[in-house]
């Protein structure tokens, strides 16, 4: 009798017998997963050289905007990183792997032999009390090499020797980057896994060697988001053998794809949300949007990059300071990282006030880190709120488009109370508003924003909504089953095709995800026809962390949120504390009342919100409301640390 003939894989598992259960996701843990890194606990700030310089990058050039940051007083603010971005590098040596600098543009790496080191220039930049970063690339080949082929600074010599990317070399390039030569900052892009396909135009007509795509940008579905988050993971362990002391920041540049927004924060420091950024103001909304409902996902050491600040340039010019306010405003109240991305040797000082407006600098740096939320959201205007740690909020008037809008601000959106006194300092001209109580109402001109700090008698004054302290909340797992294109995010002009093609449709995964006062559709959260203006909307089948911050007690309104595309399933929510079940909701279904739900929390460090699916009817997602979620008692009525 013959046998059948098994594969190795299979007379793997035939030998280990009964496979294993998987682990549960929605189990509670006792404690808080997220990493804590010690670098970027507020969003890095600095310079970068590729919004003014692209690959003609050099010494002199990046040392001019060390020394403005340093004279002008920028660095003080917290400008501290300047970096290298593309087109530094002149060759890979194959006799043994090293890279080479161009040291025609940084003479002071040359050093004897031949060799060539950025110590010097590392060294110079750390004596001025800066920090400094470098760009390299995943793949084999960066992403000058196919998008800047006009550029005297690309890498030269034999397809091997061109090969600048990280790919098959990670220990070799960080040990060099971080250990040698004493970078404190690496940006990592993915061309290299994404544009050098086999028969690619640009891989035949320079003669690279081909790499089959890991990223599809235009669809999820082909992108291998495993695959990808291992090549990143590599580098940030290398990076941790060889940076030890966590002074060190990875900012991933997966522009957005790859559903980077589930776990960037557990490899890097910070992880772009979109595509480039150009001078265009719509371009601008499109790289805030893609940021912007992701509050849930950002926190200290860990923060979503809509791209550096194009601020200078084109629709951000000296001509257009409405505009370039807007902008900056935008990235400080999302706590996006601060860039700058002009050259600081010719710049004017109506820009300089810009970057240099303390008041606005310190909402982007608020220890906290509670990324701003949307409480006002629609196509012409948006108003965004957040929390800091002296009890206030920062708020963001904005009007997205082209004529004059009138906008109300109100107690609610706020979370105080509409019949005390609400204090409003403008944080453009310092001055003090007359208070208001309820309501107040500015006309914004077009592409305006007026920047608030706030203080007023809080709504809940014993406590905090989950909503308005983001960073205390770690999406564990949100649910999503299949990552999904978000559809609310810009939709601008074809940056590079015009209107050649039919036009960019939604790339960026995140539709579903978990969402602060809204619902993972960006609906309005409700349940049996009763709205809440705050809350946390969120699928069935996740599981959040909260850290307690001493707070007393939790307390929320739970349900099956109306607008559910799964009507005939139930969901159970369920309240950890430090690992013990403390409260539970039994099941509920699709037009029953909001439930209360409460546990005590003295004693206990992290409370986890689990809301599972009862039953399987069907597939569809479940929706589900945290409706008024709040840490309540102890110490929940103060947002700072």
């Amino acid at each position: 009798m013959r046998l059948p003939t098994l594969s190795l894989a299979t007379l793997a598992l035939v030998l280990a017998g009964p496979a294993a259960a998987a682990p549960d996701p929605l189990a509670p843990t006792g404690r808080w997963s997220a990493p804590e890194h010690a670098a970027a606990r507020t969003p890095p700030m600095g310079w970068s050289s590729w919004n003014a310089f692209r690959t003609e990058v050099d010494e002199e050039k990046v040392l001019g905007a060390a020394q403005k940051l340093v004279d002008s007083g920028l660095a003080k603010l917290g400008y501290r990183y300047v970096n290298v971005d593309d087109g530094w590098w002149l060759k890979r040596r194959t006799a043994d792997g090293r890279l080479m600098i161009r040291t025609r543009i940084f003479p002071s790496a040359a050093i004897a032999g031949g060799d060539s080191s950025f110590r010097p220039f590392t060294d110079r930049l750390h004596a001025m009390g800066l920090k400094a970063g470098l760009y390299s690339d995943i793949g084999r080949n960066a992403c000058s090499q196919a998008y800047d082929l006009h550029s005297p600074n690309l890498p030269e010599g034999t397809t091997a020797e061109r090969e600048v990317g990280l790919y098959g070399h990670v220990d070799q390039d960080v040990a060099l980057y971080f250990r040698d030569w004493g970078f404190d900052y690496l940006k990592v892009d993915a061309c290299g896994i994404n544009v050098y396909a086999p028969g690619a135009p640009v891989v035949v007509q320079n003669g690279y060697r081909a790499f089959s795509p890991l990223i599809d940008q235009a669809s999820i579905n082909r992108t291998d988001v495993a695959q990808v988050r291992s090549l990143y993971a590599a580098v940030a362990a290398a990076i941790a053998r060889y940076r030890p002391d966590g002074d060190s920041i990875l900012a991933l540049c997966t522009w957005g794809s790859a559903d980077v927004r589930r776990w960037g924060k557990e490899v890097g420091q910070m992880w772009r949300t979109s595509q480039d950024i150009t001078p265009h103001w719509t371009r601008m909304l499109h790289s805030f949007d893609s940021a912007s409902t992701r509050a849930l996902y950002a926190k200290p050491g860990a923060w979503n990059d809509p791209d550096m600040l194009f601020i200078g340039q084109g629709d951000f010019d000296a001509q257009h300071l409405t505009e370039a306010r807007t902008h900056f405003a935008l990235w400080a109240i999302i706590n996006a990282p601060l860039f700058i991305g002009y050259d600081l040797r010719q710049a004017p000082d109506s820009l300089m006030r810009i970057w240099g407006n303390a008041d606005i600098v310190r909402v982007n740096q608020d220890p906290t880190g509670h990324q701003g939320v949307i409480a006002y959201a629609s196509d012409d205007v948006q108003t965004i709120v957040k929390t800091l740690s002296n009890g206030h909020k920062a708020v963001v008037l904005l009007n997205r488009g082209l004529a004059p809008a009138e906008m109300n601000l109100t107690a609610a959106q706020l979370k105080l109370v509409p019949d005390a006194p609400i204090t409003l300092r403008d944080l453009w001209s310092g001055r003090t508003l007359v208070p208001f109580t309820g309501e107040t109402t500015f006309t914004l001109a077009p592409r305006e924003s007026r920047v608030f700090e706030v203080s007023g008698v809080r709504r809940l004054p014993d406590g905090m909504y989950l909503s308005e302290v983001p960073g205390d909340v770690n999406v564990a797992v949100d649910g999503v089953v299949a990552p999904e294109p978000d559809p609310v995010v810009h939709r601008m002009m074809g940056q590079w095709s015009g209107t050649r093609d039919t036009g960019e449709r939604p790339t960026y995964a995140g539709w579903g995800g978990a969402q602060a006062d809204a619902t993972p559709f960006d609906q309005t959260l409700q349940v049996a026809g009763r709205s809440y203006d705050t809350g946390i909307g969120v699928l069935a089948q996740s599981r959040l962390e909260v850290r307690t911050r001493d707070a007393a007690r939790f307390e929320a309104l739970v349900g099956v949120d109306d607008s559910t595309r799964d009507t005939r399933d139930a969901a159970e929510f369920l309240v950890y504390g430090d690992g013990r079940l403390l409260a539970r909701s039994g099941a509920m279904r699709l037009g029953e009342a909001a439930r209360p739900l409460r546990a005590e929390l003295r004693g206990v460090r992290v409370v986890e919100l689990v809301t599972r699916k009862v039953g399987h009817a069907t597939d569809l997602p479940l929706v589900t409301t945290w409706a008024e979620a709040a840490l309540r008692g102890g110490g929940a009525g103060l947002a700072s640390r």
